[in-house]
């Protein structure tokens, strides 16, 4: 009578394992699989995928730096970022809505929004920060939560002739941009009372570049390819403090106006922005004019709320022009000499960064010049 073979009597095998007998531990042709974007279905899960594809995508591109850039994006990548992008409404590069909008999560659900309890979904090359750098710029759209929240009560008071309304939305409002001063001052203020969050000279050196994008960038003249959608180069600007819609608004609500050149750029950033952000700042474009409210019912309160919002816009333009020169203008000053005199130093962080950012932002306009003509443009609307 035959015995019945046991499980462990049964020839060995490597198979069970995923060993192969030609290669051994090595996967035999890894799959390179299409990725599918049918699955995604809320808002939510459609800004998680354009966050990890756009750095996915910011790496790929700008890992051997700006002398070796690559020329097509595959389309393993290309064609799922593409699709994610024209559901969005957005464009397949790292936009604000990505790295700062859409790229943080508590790590105590219950506890505060605030440095400390903050962290980054997904990071770019530059350690402790890039965690800032985004951090800090999170917690300044943050701070501006009631001057959004007093748009509605100021267009509907202008709408209703109250201004005893406006005047209170007015002082939320001014109150709300000091708000975003300060937080701005975390990003890097040595006579501030908070730590230090992003050096100056990692940002300019290592993580700069990883936010740039391939329009007005002469490392990348011609645009890159994205393989599988278009057989011609396409091209997008980098991320850029312009594509935030905070400023759009406060822009538009207090009637400011932008030289062509300027206005041209901001109104440009917009196409980087959520639609429904965009279509916000286009609706309150359309509103009657405030500033032409304030002038037309002469009252001291009123008017010296909205000169105090005018103030505290260009207080806050101000000092992002000492931000910029602090993180950008010194920085590249000093890579700079150090090429001039030939000495290009791994010890010089700035020494790695590309040249052809020095005179420009990310997004690419002239950045010092488009700075101060856009706060000199807001100090025009004064009463």
């Amino acid at each position: 009578m035959a015995s019945t073979i046991t499980d462990s009597q049964k020839p060995f095998s490597l198979d069970p394992y995923h060993v192969s007998e030609e290669f051994g531990f090595i996967l035999p042709a890894p799959l390179m699989p299409l990725l599918n974007t049918q699955f995604l279905e809320s808002h939510r899960e459609l800004r998680l995928a354009h966050l990890a594809l756009s750095v996915m995508t910011m790496g790929y591109v700008w890992q051997e730096g700006e002398d070796d850039t690559v020329k097509m994006l595959p389309r393993n990548l290309a064609i799922p970022y593409c699709e994610v992008s024209q559901r969005l409404g957005l464009p397949p590069i790292l936009t604000h809505a990505d790295a700062v909008l859409a790229n943080w999560r508590k790590r105590d659900p219950q506890g505060l929004f605030d440095m400390e309890n903050l962290e980054l979904l997904v990071t770019l090359p530059g350690g402790d920060n890039v965690r800032g750098f985004f951090m800090v710029t999170l917690l300044v759209e943050l701070a501006a939560v009631p001057a959004i929240k007093s748009i509605p009560l100021v267009i509907n008071g202008v709408q209703c002739g109250d201004a005893e309304t406006v005047t209170r939305a007015l002082e939320e409002f001014s109150q709300a941009m000091q708000g975003m001063t300060d937080a701005l001052k975390l990003m890097h203020d040595v006579s501030y009372v908070v730590p230090v969050y992003v050096k100056p000279e990692v940002f300019y050196g290592i993580m700069r570049i990883y936010l740039s994008g391939w329009k007005d960038n002469s490392s990348m003249p011609a645009g890159l390819v994205y393989e599988g959608v278009q057989a011609e180069p396409m091209e997008y600007s980098g991320g850029s403090a312009a594509q935030s819609s905070l400023l759009h608004c406060f822009d538009e609500l207090l009637g400011v106006k932008h030289e062509a050149k300027s206005g041209a750029f901001l109104t440009r950033m917009r196409n980087y922005m959520p639609p429904s952000h965009k279509r916000l700042i286009q609706d309150i474009s359309l509103q009657p004019s405030l500033r032409g409210f304030v002038q037309q019912q002469a009252c001291e309160p009123l008017t010296a709320a909205f000169q105090l919002c005018v103030t505290k816009l260009l207080a806050l333009r101000s000092y992002h022009i000492n931000v910029v020169s602090r993180f950008i203008t010194v920085p590249a000053a000093r890579a700079r000499q150090l090429r001039n005199q030939g000495n290009i130093s791994q010890e010089e962080t700035v020494s790695r960064a590309p040249t052809a950012l020095e005179e420009t932002g990310t997004g690419g306009s002239g950045i010092m010049s488009f700075l101060k003509t856009v706060r000199d443009r807001t100090r025009d609307v004064s009463i």
